[in-house]
């Protein structure tokens, strides 16, 4: 395993490490190598790929079995070195997503909690700086059970950031917030970091958040980093189906490639159901694979187009005639499951599904163009 290295300049934590890992249902050894520069990395994959786990090696609340963690000036562990720096003398912030807060606490107790070495007025003035980077100075003297559930979050972030961490450590902390608590507690962050530029490890579930935050990805599965980079480049164009599962593919499919046509830049593919029975064409973007080569495809729901009618006279390539099995409401946008040899999901506006009379039993084309078709490993 290479060893990383930290350079203190630049505020990278680096992580290569190993760990075998066991439940009731499963066993499988977390086995992770990247670096993390400021700012935020987000850890991004379904329960049980390891996050959690990755990050209480971080912190020191979990040993792994070997590799090294190294963050900005000083090295957090070192199996090969016998180094494992106790969790106190780390300088990691952690917040949980049930927060941790002491009930019985205000929030400035709260905050003061993790300076517990310093003199009281000292403790007390550092406090009530982070109170105020983080909104709250007015709650001091309340306790977690009297604010809201963004106060609360805003508490355990002060928290962990007053004493000025090396890394900070996030994990689900926004999971329970509405949209413009969380956009606006995650802007208070980037502000606070703008200033101390330490690598933020980032779990999370929410494809939008992964969006949002914008920096970088580390797709987690089975203990593994299968993909990695920014959200556009991760989550646009996925080229394994766990990803493309995260990143709101609601529709995968196994595929033969039929033919290959190098002038035009395509493919032709042919679905496929089970063994017995074939399904409709594609056409999708030209990749490196041989005629009766196996493919997964993926498709947006939000990416098909509806008609009543045949389409004549258009760009797209792909054309299918299928009819609605079943129609559900998702907020505002209506989804349909569409027999079409396989099913496919698709979404329309609830304006669309008035103006072409969309019901269960409805015949229908879907209209799928070349680049809405995103090719996977079988």
């Amino acid at each position: 395993m290479p060893t990383p290295r930290a350079d203190p300049r630049s505020g990278i934590l680096s992580v290569s490490i190993r760990k075998g890992l066991s439940s009731s249902e499963h066993a499988f050894e977390l086995n992770v190598e990247f670096t993390a520069p400021s700012g935020f990395t987000i850890l991004f994959g379904p329960s049980g790929a390891g996050k959690t786990t990755l990050l209480d090696c971080v912190a020191g609340l979990s040993v792994p079995n070997a590799g090294k963690i190294a963050a900005p000036e000083r090295v957090f562990f070192d199996a090969q070195a016998g180094v494992n720096t106790a969790v106190a003398k780390r300088q990691v912030g952690y917040v949980l997503q049930d927060l941790a807060l002491f009930p019985h606490l205000s929030a400035g107790q709260n905050v003061e909690y993790g300076l517990a070495h310093l003199p009281r007025a000292e403790r007390r003035r550092r406090a009530d700086a982070m109170l105020r980077e983080m909104r709250i100075e007015h709650l001091r003297t309340h306790t977690p059970g009297q604010i809201s559930g963004g106060e609360r979050q805003r508490v355990a972030l002060a928290r962990a950031l007053v004493t000025d961490p090396c890394v900070l450590l996030l994990d689900e902390p926004l999971a329970a917030l509405d949209a413009r608590t969380k956009a606006k507690i995650i802007d208070d962050l980037r502000l606070w970091n703008r200033v101390h530029g330490i690598p933020i490890l980032y779990v999370t579930h929410s494809r939008e958040e992964v969006i949002a935050l914008g920096e970088r990805v580390l797709v987690m599965e089975e203990g593994h980093i299968i993909a990695q980079g920014t959200p556009h480049e991760v989550l646009s164009a996925p080229r394994q189906e766990t990803v493309a599962q995260l990143a709101g593919f609601e529709n995968i499919f196994d595929a033969v490639v039929e033919s290959v046509h190098e002038d035009r830049g395509t493919m032709t593919c042919r679905l496929k159901r089970n063994q017995a029975k074939t399904l409709a064409l594609l056409e999708t973007p030209l990749i490196r694979a041989q005629p009766g080569s196996l493919l997964r495809i993926g498709i947006r729901a939000g990416d098909i187009l509806l008609a009543i009618a045949k389409p004549e006279g258009i760009s797209a390539r792909n054309l299918i005639a299928g009819h609605v099995i079943s129609v559900g409401l998702r907020d505002m946008i209506v989804s349909l499951q569409v027999d079409c040899g396989v099913e496919m999901e698709v979404h329309v506006t609830l304006a669309a599904k008035e103006a072409l009379k969309l019901d269960r039993g409805s015949a229908v084309w879907l209209v799928i163009k070349t680049h809405s078709c995103h090719l996977m490993q079988s």
